[in-house]
């Protein structure tokens, strides 16, 4: 079981980066369309905080408010991997983002206790 998230690294306020997370091993292997997929991150001394999710074919996304409009998250279940588009970044984006995988069927979820499967994190540094 494992999710690998890269894509991390510095930019300047309003710039891009675009994150992926790919998803492998036995859990994964032939099911990753049954999971709803989530973005996470943490800043320094702050608590983890949901970022956005996606439903297993797609077709229902959610956003935190503070990214509504700026971020973009979508799926490749072909690929095994979840994606976030992220635009307009702010200082306030700094943070280690996290994908993880939510295996219960329904709508994408927000709270971090609904998720099973997690990433080792890549950095994100937004620079003023």
């Amino acid at each position: 079981v494992q999710l690998q998230a890269s894509g991390g690294g510095l930019v300047q306020t309003g710039g891009s980066l675009r994150l992926s997370c790919a998803a492998s091993g036995r859990t994964f292997g032939r099911t990753f369309n049954w999971y709803a997929m989530g973005w996470f991150r943490q800043a320094p001394g702050k608590e983890r905080e949901f970022v956005a999710a996606i439903s297993w074919n797609g077709a229902i996304t959610y956003y935190a408010d503070s990214v509504k409009g700026r971020f973009t998250i979508s799926r490749d279940n072909n690929k095994n991997a979840v994606d976030l588009q992220m635009n307009g970044l702010e200082p306030e984006d700094t943070a280690v983002y996290y994908c993880a995988a939510d295996r219960e069927p329904g709508p994408p979820r927000a709270g971090a206790p609904a998720y099973d499967y997690w990433g080792q994190g890549t950095q994100v540094t937004v620079s003023s």
